[in-house]
Order: structure tokens, then C-alpha cells, then sequence
């Protein structure tokens, strides 16, 4: 429910500054398929960009504590009792992704 909430939000705001641009930009006379080509890349851009923000900010993230491990797990949405779960799963992975040296 909360994931259909941000993208509402984002599509919103995606579509309220493409009206702004498409209303500084209507004064000039432009044909309607330029008007577009100027501001659908805007709409999208900016409700991609507020997506990947809300994602952003509604993941944790689970880092190997061996040194020098990149192995990570992400997770979102989840009770307390399996994101520790999770956490002693990144802790506990078999395999250990080190750094490739140059």
C-alpha cells in the first residue's frame, strides 16, 4: 500500500512540473508535438527521480562484517524480527566477495 502511496506522489509531482514547464513555455507558440518533446522528458525524469529517492530511502541494507566483504543484502518492508534474520544471513554467507586487486 505504502509503494502505490510513493508512486502516486511521484507521478504527481511529475505531472504538476511538467505543467509548469509546458505553462512557461506555452506563451512562445510552439506546436503541440515540440511542447511534448519538452515536456514529457521532464514529467518522467522527475517521477523517476522521486522514486528512486523513496527507494532509497525506505531500504536497509545488510553489509558482510568480514573486512574487505562487499557481499550485501537489501531489504524493505519487513518486520524487526526477520530483518534480524536477514542481518545474521549477511553476517553469515559462505562465500566472501573481496575487492579484485589491479
Amino acid at each position: 500500500m505504502a509503494r502505490r502511496i510513493r508512486v502516486a506522489i511521484a507521478l504527481g509531482m511529475g505531472a504538476a512540473a511538467a505543467a509548469v514547464i509546458w505553462e512557461r513555455i506555452r506563451p512562445y507558440g510552439l506546436p503541440w508535438d515540440l511542447t511534448a518533446v519538452c515536456v514529457l522528458p521532464v514529467a518522467g525524469t522527475i517521477a523517476s527521480t522521486m522514486l528512486h529517492l523513496a527507494e532509497v530511502l525506505s531500504v536497509t541494507t545488510h553489509r558482510c562484517t568480514a573486512p574487505g566483504c562487499t557481499f550485501r543484502i537489501r531489504t524493505t518492508g519487513v518486520d524487526a524480527a526477520e530483518q534480524r534474520r536477514w542481518q545474521e544471513a549477511a553476517a553469515a554467507h559462505p562465500e566472501h566477495r573481496l575487492p579484485r586487486s589491479l
